[in-house]
């Protein structure tokens, strides 16, 4: 890993981001990692994609936020804090500015994503409320969300109005690829521009491995939409 700078956005402990890499180059990624919103996954899961993109010439902001279960996040205040944090990271305006995100963070990606060049949604949650119903995350949907919020679901939040990827694994257990696949159909619908790769046999976690054959079709749609 290069050098890493750490910078806060607020006073809470999870408001801060580490910053990889020289501003420039070939634009800002930002790195918004899973864990259902849990306060026991943190953003070092994303390490190895941090390093990876700033290996291609990205300039690299890996976001912390407030969580749920000890921490004091959850809806809406995890993505206030998300927010917060994309306006933190000093991006030259002639670049672009991305945002990639796994699981819970893809949910955030794409909630976030109309202020930004593009989305990249790696097994993402897209509606909390459904992930509620069908009790996934063992639980984690409805301690985030107690209510049902239109806005706190990137489903119902169509169009997003950037260019999107999402990726998913049809071999998924934790996010079920049904949830992708309606996203998916429903964002076409409403106008937005989406690429959607369905990975054969491919599980939740093996997406963010950046040594791994699946995240390559991220780095691809990143190379051939901001080369």
């Amino acid at each position: 890993m290069t050098s890493m700078e750490t910078r806060r956005y607020g006073t809470e402990p999870s408001q801060f981001v580490e910053l990889h890499g020289t501003p420039g180059g070939r634009g800002t990624a930002i790195l918004l990692h899973g864990g259902w919103w849990r306060a026991r996954h943190d953003l070092h899961q994303l390490d190895p994609m941090a390093a990876d993109l700033v290996a291609a010439g990205w300039y690299v902001a890996n976001v912390e936020y407030r969580r749920i279960d000890g921490d004091t996040g959850g809806w809406p205040q995890t993505l206030d804090d998300v927010r917060a944090a994309i306006a933190a990271v000093e991006r030259p305006a002639a670049l672009p500015t991305v945002a990639i995100g796994h699981s819970a963070g893809g949910h955030l990606a794409l909630l976030a994503g109309g202020a930004l060049s593009g989305v990249v949604a790696l097994a993402p949650i897209t509606d909390v409320p459904r992930a509620r119903t069908e009790e996934l995350g063992e639980g984690a949907a409805g301690l985030f969300l107690t209510g049902d919020d239109p806005a706190a679901s990137p489903v119902r939040q169509l169009p997003i109005g950037c260019p999107q990827l999402v990726v998913h694994g049809d071999a998924d257990v934790r996010v079920p690829v049904a949830h992708s696949r309606d996203y998916v159909a429903a964002a076409k619908a409403a106008g937005d521009d989406v690429d959607y790769v369905e990975l054969p046999g491919v599980d939740h976690f093996r997406l963010i491995d950046p040594a791994d054959e699946p995240w390559q079709s991220a780095r691809a749609w990143l190379g051939q939409r901001f080369s």
